[in-house]
């Protein structure tokens, strides 16, 4: 093992692109400081068997997805506003997203997360307080029927 393949990932420096269907341009012209919910999870039953008292059998049924939360900045570029809005005059319409995780050295990507099937769920508008200097920060909530990881070149993936 090399001392690269080592090294976890840095959780700093990531990317985040959603692209509705049918756009061939990414939706959001700004970067997001926070991104979460990247999770997936699998249904469990328990099963006993009649006459062994021992063992309990577990059965996987379907896998289930978290819901993607993002946090950004807000400014003057209201693109999140328009998809959110799109989606309550047409609920069918989805997205694509991806979230990479780059390397340290900025240079390479190390992970990507494919998302399908996005859709917003909720979408809030930073809080405001006229005695705090601090910057607003809107938050997105998605969520999305699938996701998978693609591993790139700069990861090991081993």
């Amino acid at each position: 093992m090399s001392v690269d393949t080592a090294l976890p990932f840095g959780a700093f420096n990531f990317s985040v692109e959603i692209i509705p269907d049918g756009a061939t341009q990414p939706l959001c012209s700004a970067s997001f400081s926070e991104c979460d919910g990247l999770e997936m999870t699998l249904d469990v039953k328990a099963v006993r068997e009649g006459g062994n008292n021992g063992t309990t059998l577990r059965l996987t049924g379907p896998a289930g997805y978290g819901q993607l939360t993002l946090k950004r900045g807000m400014t003057a570029g209201f693109d999140l506003w328009d998809w959110f809005e799109k989606v309550v005059a047409d609920p069918s319409l989805r997205a694509t997203g991806e979230v990479v995780v780059h390397a340290r050295d900025h240079s390479t990507d190390e992970v990507s997360f494919v998302l399908r099937r996005c859709v917003p769920v909720k979408l809030k508008a930073p809080p405001l307080n006229a005695k705090e200097g601090l910057v607003a920060i809107e938050e997105m909530q998605i969520a999305f029927e699938s996701l998978s990881l693609v591993r790139l070149e700069g990861g090991d993936g081993g």
